[in-house]
C-alpha cells in the first residue's frame, strides 16, 4: 500500500544497519489512517527543522487531573489525523512484571481506542499509549479500568507513577522489597496520583541497592535507596579463587571466561574510600569508611555481598532538566529500616509535601524550592536533625550548551517569524 505522503528523509533512516523507527510507522500506517498522517507531520518537521507539535489545551477523563498528555498540531489543515494525538500514561505493575495475556489485551486495547503505538516504558516508568483522538479518551479509559483492572499514571503537577526495581524478586543484591514499597506509595498515594495538587512534578523511584538500577539518586525527587549498615560478608576463600583464576569475574557481565583477577587494580584501587587491604591471604574492610559504592560486590559477587542489617538512604531534589542542569539528589535520612506498616517514611513525606506546597513556586520542583530555601529550611520543617552523612556533591551538570559562534552557519532564531509560521 502506497502512502500519501512522500518521506524522503524519514525514508534515510531505514537505509542503516539497525531496525528503525520509521519502518514500524509505516507498517502501522498501512492500518491506521492517523499514522500516515504524523510520517508526513515528521517529514515537515525534519524538512523544516523545527517541530510541528504544539503545547497547551487542557484534555483528561473525567474525575482525573492527571494521566493523559495533550497534544495537537499546528498544521491540522495538511495533517488532520494528528490534529489530535494525545497521549495516556498507564500506571505499570511493580517492576513491570507482566504476563503475555495482560501485554496481548493491551496491544488489542489501543488498536481498538488509538493509534496502537506504544512505548514499553517511558522515562517515568510508565506503559506510554502514543496518539489518540479527544473523543477516544473516555471509551479507552473505561475498558482499561473495568476490563483489565489497570489505571492511569501520572501526569502534570501531581505525583507521577511510582517505579522501583525487579528487587528482591530477581536480585539477590536487594536490600528492600521495592515490589512492596512501591504498591505502598502508589496506593497511599492515589489522590495526589490522580489529582494535581503540589508546585509541580513530584517522583518517587526506588532501588533495591546503591547499584540504582532505576537511576533514582539522578532522576526522583525522593529516591529510596536499599543499603545496609553492618559489615560486608566476605567468602575469604571465594576471593582467593577469584584472584586465582577460578571464578568468572564481574559474574560474566563483560562476557568473559575465567580470569584471574587483578584485585588490586580491579578492586582496592577502585575503592573511593580506600577502606580495603589484600595481603595475599586474607581480604580486609575498614566497614566504617565503607560508602557502599558496590563496585567489589559488582566485581566478586561470589565472594562479598551486602550485610545483613538491611534498609534505606533516603534522597530528595534530584531533577534533569535541559535548561537548568541536572542535580543529583541529597541524602537526608542516611538509614531507616524500610520496613511495612513504613509509618516513619509516610510522616517523612507528609511533612515534605506540606513544606513544599506552602514555600514552592509554580513548576519549582522541590529539589529547587531547596536550592532556593536553603537546606537548612528543609531539614527543619520535615524535623530532621542535621548529620554530616547528609551529602550534596557531587552535582555535575552532563549537559552541554554549544556557543553559537561555533554552530558552521550561525545560530539565528527569530521569535516573531516563528510565531508568525505557526499561528495556526
Amino acid at each position: 500500500m502506497a502512502l500519501k505522503h512522500a518521506t524522503p528523509m524519514l525514508d534515510e533512516l531505514e537505509k542503516g544497519p539497525w531496525p528503525s523507527f520509521v519502518t514500524d510507522m509505516k507498517r502501522i500506517a498501512a492500518r491506521k489512517p492517523m499514522c500516515e498522517d504524523w510520517l508526513g507531520l515528521m517529514e515537515m518537521s525534519y524538512r523544516d527543522k523545527e517541530g510541528h507539535w504544539k503545547h497547551g489545551g487542557i484534555v483528561g477523563v473525567f474525575g482525573y487531573g492527571g494521566g493523559v498528555i495533550g497534544r495537537y498540531c499546528d498544521r491540522p489543515d495538511l495533517f488532520p489525523g494528528v490534529a489530535h494525538f494525545h497521549t495516556m500514561r498507564v500506571n505499570q505493575p511493580a517492576s513491570k512484571f507482566y504476563n503475555s495475556d495482560v501485554l496481548r489485551r493491551l496491544c488489542d486495547l489501543w488498536e481498538k481506542h488509538g493509534s496502537g503505538v506504544t512505548n514499553m516504558h517511558g522515562s517515568t516508568g510508565d506503559i506510554i499509549l502514543l496518539g489518540t483522538v479527544t473523543d477516544s479518551l473516555e471509551p479507552c479509559f473505561y475498558d482499561l479500568t473495568h476490563e483489565m483492572g489497570m489505571d492511569l499514571g501520572g501526569s502534570g503537577s501531581n505525583l507521577r507513577t511510582p517505579e522501583g526495581c525487579v528487587g528482591m524478586a530477581r536480585c539477590e543484591w536487594s536490600c528492600i522489597n521495592t515490589q512492596d514499597i512501591i504498591y505502598d506509595c502508589t496506593m497511599q498515594y492515589q489522590d495526589a496520583l490522580h489529582r494535581p495538587m503540589f508546585p509541580y512534578k513530584f517522583k518517587f523511584k526506588c532501588s533495591g541497592c546503591p547499584c540504582d538500577c532505576v537511576a533514582a539518586i539522578a532522576r526522583s525527587d525522593c529516591a529510596i535507596i536499599g543499603t545496609w549498615r553492618d559489615k560486608i560478608r566476605i567468602d575469604q576463600e571465594a576471593v582467593k579463587a577469584y584472584v586465582a583464576g577460578e571464578f568468572v569475574v564481574h559474574g560474566g557481565a563483560g562476557g568473559e571466561g575465567k580470569r584471574a583477577l587483578d584485585i588490586k587494580k580491579e578492586v582496592l584501587d577502585l575503592c573511593p574510600t580506600k577502606c580495603m587491604e589484600w595481603d595475599g591471604k586474607a581480604l580486609k574492610i575498614w566497614d566504617e569508611d565503607c560508602t557502599r559504592c558496590m563496585n567489589c560486590i559488582r566485581v566478586m559477587p561470589r565472594a562479598l555481598k551486602p550485610g545483613v542489617d538491611t534498609g534505606a538512604t533516603i534522597l530528595v531534589g534530584a531533577k534533569a532538566p535541559i535548561l537548568e542542569g541536572a542535580q543529583l539528589g541529597s541524602v537526608v535520612i542516611p538509614f531507616i529500616k524500610m520496613e511495612p506498616p513504613y509509618e516513619e517514611f509516610h510522616s517523612f513525606v507528609e511533612k515534605m509535601w506540606d513544606w513544599w506546597m506552602e514555600e514552592g513556586k509554580n513548576r519549582e520542583r522541590l529539589g529547587e524550592t531547596i536550592q532556593r530555601l536553603g537546606l537548612r529550611e528543609f531539614l527543619k520543617a520535615v524535623e530532621l536533625t542535621p548529620d554530616p552523612r547528609m551529602v550534596n556533591t557531587p552535582r555535575y551538570n552532563p549537559y552541554i550548551f554549544y556557543d553559537p559562534a561555533e554552530v558552521p552557519g550561525g545560530w539565528e532564531h527569530d521569535a516573531k517569524a516563528f510565531r508568525q509560521r505557526h499561528q495556526a
